[in-house]
């Protein structure tokens, strides 16, 4: 079964929904990969600025992924996920139409609250629509958002050869399409009551001892999956001593997702999910090593050889181990609160995986025109290693799915 034929088989809201996250991925990495560089060259901005701006945008997402979520579960997904379109395409207006530094701080709350919105909304919503078959809609979903990663930036590149205004404009007019498809054309879901408040609902989450170690445990795949974008396209780059090395990681990881996303998960649905879940982190880790390894060659190619191995390993392991854990979340949640948990998890998780990157980002800032040093590796193997063994020791099940239960998957 190809990748048009599995999306032809699910209903019009998860077909709707995978291809909207298509285009709201073109849209984001049409702009966000360029948007430091325009705020240093064009604006003029000092790095120290640049990194409030940035930083901004990322605190108002991580911050705010648990609002997100509630909102979900209490105003309905649908909402939720038409507000974050619309909000990210007023953001993304905003960097386009003003170089003033509250304009551009605005930009980026707004677009950071789009994400805490969108993120946990769609995802509760992709949850509950999809039913039994979560782990392959997750999946199906996973190849649409790598095929807009790879496309939005080509696209970006193509447009700065205008300026970054029209990149902005085009980024924010592909929001307010999505916006209106969603309005549109998506049903609202079946509506859900639940008599406890707010707090109510968060304490619930956050004294779910269980859940938390999960999330805890899966930090480390948000943490490694964020070195595709710092280690390696660093050592690539260091290796090969041209910045076209940084795309062929790319590229080599869009394809193989692309490829065997789906092939993949259907081998491997069947099986437990906590040992799936425990492979592909294993898997992650175990890629950072092969950088360790040193080509004795004067070809550039052949040099780039271990590292392009590092971001196959990754991506394959992120395709073993996701769909299953984006499965496995509402089954913690029950039916109520599967958006208020996507929220925690994504809370909890990022976190942990920001620490977790500045940890390896500062074993690289220790490096002086060397490449990534080597406990950057190690750490970063360490990481995939205790990810692994942390959820082997949470024995997830998954013989019992998330909708024959409220209660976690067999969570012992």
């Amino acid at each position: 079964m190809n990748t048009w034929t599995t999306l032809r088989s699910f209903p019009l809201p998860i077909r709707l929904l995978v291809v909207n996250q298509f285009g709201v991925n073109v849209g984001f990495y049409l702009l966000l990969p360029y948007l430091a560089g325009y705020l240093a060259d064009d604006v003029g901005l000092s790095a120290a600025v640049i990194g409030i701006v940035l930083g901004v945008r990322n605190l108002s997402q991580q911050g705010l992924f648990l609002l997100g979520g509630s909102a979900a579960d209490r105003l309905g997904a649908r909402g939720v996920i038409i507000a974050g379109c619309a909000l990210r395409a007023v953001g993304f207006g905003l960097f386009a139409l003003g170089t003033a530094l509250p304009v551009l701080l605005a930009a980026s709350v707004l677009s950071g609250l789009a994400g805490a919105l969108f993120n946990p909304a769609v995802r509760s919503y992709l949850a509950q629509a999809a039913a039994d078959r979560r782990a392959e809609a997750f999946a199906l979903f996973t190849v649409f958002a790598s095929a807009g990663a790879l496309l939005g930036p080509l696209l970006g590149s193509a447009l700065l050869l205008v300026d970054f205004r029209a990149a902005a404009l085009t980024a924010a007019a592909l929001f307010a399409a999505l916006t209106v498809a969603q309005a549109v054309w998506l049903p609202a879901p079946p509506a859900t009551t639940r008599g406890a408040t707010v707090w109510q609902d968060w304490r619930t989450g956050l004294t779910d001892r269980r859940f938390l170690a999960f999330s805890i445990a899966l930090a480390g795949m948000f943490a490694l999956q964020t070195q595709l974008y710092l280690i390696l396209p660093v050592q690539a780059e260091h290796l090969t001593g041209h910045p076209a090395a940084v795309a062929v990681l790319f590229v080599a990881s869009t394809t193989v997702t692309l490829t065997l996303q789906l092939p993949l998960n259907r081998r491997l649905r069947r099986r437990n999910r906590g040992a799936s879940i425990t492979a592909g982190m294993a898997v992650m880790g175990a890629g950072f090593l092969l950088p360790l390894l040193r080509v004795p060659s004067l070809s550039p190619v052949l040099r780039l050889v271990p590292v392009l191995a590092a971001a196959v390993l990754l991506t394959l392991g992120v395709m073993i181990a996701q769909p299953f854990v984006l499965e496995l979340i509402p089954a913690f949640a029950g039916p109520h609160l599967t958006g208020t948990y996507f929220g925690l998890f994504y809370l909890v998780s990022g976190v942990l995986a920001a620490g977790c990157t500045a940890a390896v980002g500062a074993t690289v800032g220790t490096a002086t025109g060397t490449g990534v040093p080597p406990a950057a590796w190690l750490l970063t193997a360490a990481v995939g290693a205790a990810s692994a063994g942390a959820v082997w020791l949470l024995r997830l099940d998954g013989r019992r799915t998330a909708t024959s239960t409220p209660t976690p998957a067999g969570v012992s």
